[in-house]
């Protein structure tokens, strides 16, 4: 049986297009934006909402990594992890939205061939410098993925001011 990874394959597809607690999705904040505001930081110290995708990609797909292979391969140091809006930019909106997407169907795709008793494996941190469960990891991502909605709202608000 695979309660557990059911449910948090369910969460993370709540919180990009479901129908969550809070009232927001990521589709409900990125469905209609204007292309040309997603490379926009409203203020100095807010990232854009193309960064915060990149950033969420770069997280997603290291996951998948550490779930194919027991270790990742990057940490928060890596200049992949905050892509600036220039190089963001040079690669577009699209190419960026559907890399995000795309992590997402694979990351739940993968976790749906696993059984819950995965969950208890081990992998190698490349940042915490230790061994952990993928529960840990899958948590941490979607509490991640949470987290930075929560931002994207923030900066939509700045934005349509």
């Amino acid at each position: 049986m695979n309660s557990i990874i059911n449910t948090i394959t369910a969460q993370l597809i709540e919180i990009q297009k479901g129908m969550p607690w809070i009232g927001s999705t990521y589709y409900s904040k990125l469905h209609e934006i204007d292309a040309r505001l997603v490379f926009i930081r409203p203020l100095k110290e807010l990232h854009s909402i193309a960064e915060i995708i990149s950033h969420l990609t770069f997280w997603r797909k290291e996951t998948l990594l550490k779930i194919k292979t027991g270790k990742g391969s990057k940490t928060d140091d890596c200049i992949e992890n905050w892509l600036p809006n220039e190089v963001l930019k040079t690669q577009g909106w699209a190419k960026i939205k559907t890399e995000y997407d795309e992590s997402l169907v694979e990351l739940i795709a993968l976790l749906k061939t696993k059984e819950d008793t995965f969950l208890e494996e081990i992998y190698y941190d490349n940042d915490y410098k230790g061994n952990y469960t993928y529960e840990f990891l899958l948590n941490g991502m979607l509490h991640h993925d949470i987290y930075h909605l929560g931002q994207l709202g923030i900066i939509l608000k700045f934005l349509k001011n």
